[in-house]
This record gives C-alpha cells, sequence and structure tokens, in this order.
C-alpha cells in the first residue's frame, strides 16, 4: 500500500515538473528575442497589437463622448462638433500606433527612415489615395461643406452625412448613398446651399408668345410666387426681361428661400401656377416652330421646269 502511494507522488511530481517545463518552454518563445539580438519578441507584438486595438475602441469612445458633451453646447455649430470628434479620434489612433511600435521595440528612426523611403512610393503608386487623405484633413480643418450641408457636385446633389478619412458619404433625395472621394470636394467646382447666409435666391425661366402683353406677363409671374411655401416676401420676387427668343419672350422669374435644399419643390410648385394662371389669363406658351415657303421656279431656270419649287425656312 505505502508502495503504491509513494508510486503516485512519483508520478504527480514528474507531472508537474513536466509541465512547468512546458510553461517554461512557452515563456521563453515568447519573451525570447525573435531576431538576433533584437528586442523584438512574441509577447511585445502582442502587447503592441494590444495596445493599437485599446486606441481604436478608446478613439471611438472618446469621440462619441465628445460628440454628445459638446452637442449640449447649443451655440457650437454641429459641423464643428463633428471634426472636434473626428479630431480627437484621428490622434488618438495615430498616439496608440506610436506606443504600440514603441512597446514592440521598433525604434522610431528607423519608421522615420521608413516613411521618408515609403514617400516616393507613395508619391508615385498610391498618389491618389494620398490626395483623398490630405483632402480629408482640408475638409475638417478648413470647412468649406460640413454634415448636415446641401451641396451639388456635377449632376450629384445630396445631404452631407460624414466626411471621412478618405471619402465623403452624400445622400440624396431618393435615399442614395454616394461615396464621393475627398480630393473632388477639394479640387472640382462644388455647390453648397446651405454655407454662409441661409438664403438663396432662385430663378425659374419661362417663354411666352410674341403677341402677349407684357406688362400682364409681369403681374402673372409676381403673382405665382405670391404665398407659394418657403419663398421669402422680403426680397421679393422679380420678373427679368432676358431676351427676344426665336420663337417666344424669354423671362426669368427670381424668388428668394431660406430653404434653397428644397429649390425642386419650389420650382415645381411655382410652375405648377404659372400653368393655371397662364391659362386663365389667356397668356400663350409657345412652342418652337419652323416655316416652310414654297416659291416658283424662274421661267430661265436651268431645269426648264416652270411648275417646280425651291423650299426655304
Amino acid at each position: 500500500m505505502q508502495e503504491l502511494t509513494f508510486t503516485a507522488d512519483i508520478t504527480v511530481a514528474l507531472s508537474m515538473l513536466q509541465d512547468v517545463s512546458v510553461f517554461r518552454r512557452i515563456w521563453n518563445f515568447l519573451t525570447n528575442p525573435l531576431f538576433g539580438n533584437q528586442p523584438f519578441t512574441v509577447m511585445r507584438l502582442l502587447g503592441g497589437i494590444a495596445v493599437f486595438v485599446f486606441a481604436i475602441f478608446l478613439s471611438r469612445r472618446i469621440g462619441d463622448l465628445l460628440e454628445r458633451r459638446i452637442a449640449k453646447r447649443t451655440y457650437i455649430d454641429p459641423g464643428l462638433r463633428y471634426t472636434i470628434a473626428r479630431l480627437a479620434g484621428y490622434l488618438l489612433i495615430v498616439a496608440g500606433v506610436l506606443a504600440g511600435l514603441k512597446m514592440v521595440g521598433v525604434d522610431m528612426t528607423s519608421v522615420a527612415v521608413l516613411f521618408t523611403a515609403l514617400s516616393v512610393g507613395i508619391g508615385f503608386g498610391l498618389q491618389y489615395i494620398a490626395a483623398d487623405i490630405a483632402s480629408g484633413f482640408i475638409l475638417l480643418f478648413e470647412r468649406p461643406i460640413r454634415i448636415g450641408d446641401r451641396i451639388t457636385i456635377g449632376e450629384d446633389e445630396g445631404d452631407i452625412k460624414s466626411i471621412n478619412l478618405r471619402t465623403t458619404l452624400v445622400t440624396t433625395n431618393d435615399n442614395i448613398s454616394i461615396i464621393v472621394p475627398n480630393s473632388k470636394l477639394v479640387s472640382q467646382r462644388v455647390i453648397n446651399w446651405s454655407y454662409g447666409d441661409p438664403r438663396a435666391r432662385i430663378a425659374i425661366p419661362v417663354g411666352v408668345a410674341y403677341d402677349s402683353n407684357v406688362e400682364l406677363v409681369t403681374e402673372t409671374l409676381i403673382l405665382a410666387a405670391d404665398g407659394v411655401e418657403n419663398v421669402l416676401t422680403d426680397p421679393a420676387p422679380r420678373v427679368q426681361f432676358l431676351r427676344f427668343g426665336d420663337s417666344s419672350l424669354d423671362f426669368r422669374l427670381l424668388v428668394w428661400s431660406v430653404q434653397p435644399r428644397r429649390h425642386f419643390e419650389i420650382k415645381s410648385d411655382i410652375n405648377f401656377r404659372i400653368w393655371t394662371l397662364f391659362r386663365e389669363r389667356g397668356i400663350e406658351i409657345p412652342y418652337p416652330t419652323t416655316e416652310f415657303r414654297m416659291r416658283p421656279e424662274p421661267a430661265n431656270s436651268p431645269t426648264g421646269e416652270k411648275d417646280s419649287s425651291r423650299r426655304t425656312v
């Protein structure tokens, strides 16, 4: 019986020693340098990754917290709140990357030399991505467009939903999301309907027949803008006589609104009223016409055909 107990004790002791040996091997693998005398170890690598992941998590939490805290101060512009939160998040991520590299044991001087060498490659191979990132910081600092602004770029129009590091998200009236590279918003012509003074002038062109009463047309166009939703009475609507067109007298009705992002809806409402009032008052909206005149061929025509005709436009 005693021999069995002694044998069991020896077995337990050997297994413990074996476990200690396994843990020691694992510990040595984690802590021993991987490349000669360099301080780069698996433990440092795992620690650097953990710091980087924690920095990303912290940047999102801090950004949301800042945006909620600043939102209580109503005198601060919403676009400025978004910019502050984004910049704080980017700074935390940069700090996390630097701290992670430091923990891994990477020499910052070597990193600077590496980035200098890569700058040539970035300039040639990744120039568009670098331009988008640089443009993202320009948009955040200069703020030509802000969150919630209504913009028109090319044939697309919509509201700014987010300004990211490389792209900007624009949502149209059809609830379609357009992802626009930041460099396009910086280098191309962009119409910002919400920038500066909230008032904007909207033009509604219209043409009438040549025999129309000009004074009646002017009065009718002013009446068409009266009472339309989102149209201001100060400045008052105006009518401009633009030119004598090929088949019409061309006018333009000018109205002001503090809701320029709804200019399509405002134009539609006014056009409905213009059509109704013109029909009530007998004002004709012409359409392009082409007139053909036929005349007989001269008697001394080389063709010798008296009944032939020539067509003129």
